[in-house]
């Protein structure tokens, strides 16, 4: 198919693809990608509270997945915007916010259903915060912003979209023998190729990849930041895309997806095992310097929660009531554990260390 053309792509195949899929160069990325991702996995059970991961690193996913499509914002915002009502938020941060809320409404899908079509659009109406469905219009296309031409134009029809997607279900869960791994690298393909929504469908198909791992069991939670290596290989990404679609490419899509897996589970993994190292030396720290009726293992616990912590999070730990809570925020601010800053009518309390850690890429 000439990628160039505006006729829709009504003849996308069906998968499985015809090719052979496993082949010597894809299989022995294979081998490294699912190594580098057990050990992410395992990494993950290391940090005592889990909400330090999933309040941290699907924020930074979510960042990196919405800057592919030019929503721009920056860790601070997007961090204190988590924990103030009174920040002032962007219209940018409160997107790259609602797909982190997405990514764990997905989730939590997955504990009562199947990864299916229904979930994609719940998923993508909460990213884009209203109901969305297939598209049952025609006039999509995808267009070059620097110029102005047709890339892509997808498959046009509601019903034949629908079929799609019932075949993409069905390979989902295929029990055929491939890879999973590879089997995610297909499944983004032909999800981005079909492009069922109105809008939406690139951060969409970005979180399909994560469920698809959870799902999988290859994740026990959304943690992998996958979109850092797109978004730094932004037009090899595209281009592979299109080798797909018009030359049938599909080993190049496959190891440049498995080499996205393989390097940013390696880079998750040393992210959570500094974070684990920070907080184990703040604990000793806080041991040492605070008194003893200050310091718990669980208030360490909470500041790392989120890069930044506010008394209601301390009373709703139930570590201690407000004016307790409010007291031990300061104790902590005191030996430099922590520092305050005002957001409106609230103080809110910034952990240098983890931001700084999440801030480096």
């Amino acid at each position: 198919m000439d990628g160039t053309t505006q006729r829709p792509y009504n003849d996308l195949p069906p998968l499985p693809p015809d090719p052979d899929l496993e082949t010597r160069p894809v299989l022995k990325q294979c081998i490294s990608a699912n190594r580098a991702l057990a050990e992410l996995k395992g990494a993950g059970d290391l940090i005592p509270n889990q909400a330090v991961l999933i309040n941290t690193i699907p924020l930074r996913e979510a960042q990196a997945s919405s800057e592919i499509e030019n929503i721009v914002t920056t860790s601070d915002l997007l961090f204190r915007a988590a924990v103030s009502k009174d920040a002032e938020v962007d219209a940018a941060t409160k997107e790259v916010l609602r797909y982190r809320t997405a990514l764990r409404h997905g989730c939590d899908l997955l504990d009562g259903r199947p990864l299916s079509t229904n979930v994609l659009c719940e998923v993508c109406s909460v990213l884009l915060d209203r109901p969305v469905d297939v598209r049952a219009t025609p006039g999509t296309q995808l267009v070059n912003p620097f110029n102005g031409k047709v890339v892509y134009t997808p498959p046009q029809g509601e019903q034949l979209i629908r079929d799609n997607l019932a075949n993409l279900e069905e390979f989902i869960h295929a029990t055929d023998g491939i890879d999973p791994l590879i089997r995610m690298a297909v499944i983004h393909y032909q999800f981005e190729a079909i492009h069922p929504f109105p809008d939406g469908n690139g951060r969409t198909g970005r979180i399909l990849n994560l469920l698809y791992l959870v799902e999988e069991g290859l994740l026990r939670m959304p943690v992998l930041y996958l979109s850092r290596h797109i978004i730094e290989h932004k037009s090899d990404y595209y281009t592979l895309l299109r080798g797909v679609t018009e030359e049938n490419a599909w080993e190049p899509w496959i190891l440049f997806m498995l080499t996205a897996v393989e390097r940013t589970a390696s880079w998750t993994c040393e992210k959570i095992l500094a974070i684990r190292d920070l907080m184990e030396e703040t604990t000793d720290r806080c041991r040492r310097e605070l008194p003893e009726h200050v310091y718990s293992k669980e208030l360490v616990e909470i500041i790392f929660s989120q890069p930044y912590c506010k008394i209601a999070f301390v009373v709703d730990a139930g570590i201690a009531k407000r004016q307790t809570a409010s007291q031990y925020l300061q104790e902590l601010e005191e030996i430099g554990v922590l520092e305050s800053e005002k957001i409106g009518r609230e103080r809110i309390y910034l952990n240098p260390g983890l931001l700084m850690l999440l801030r480096e890429s």
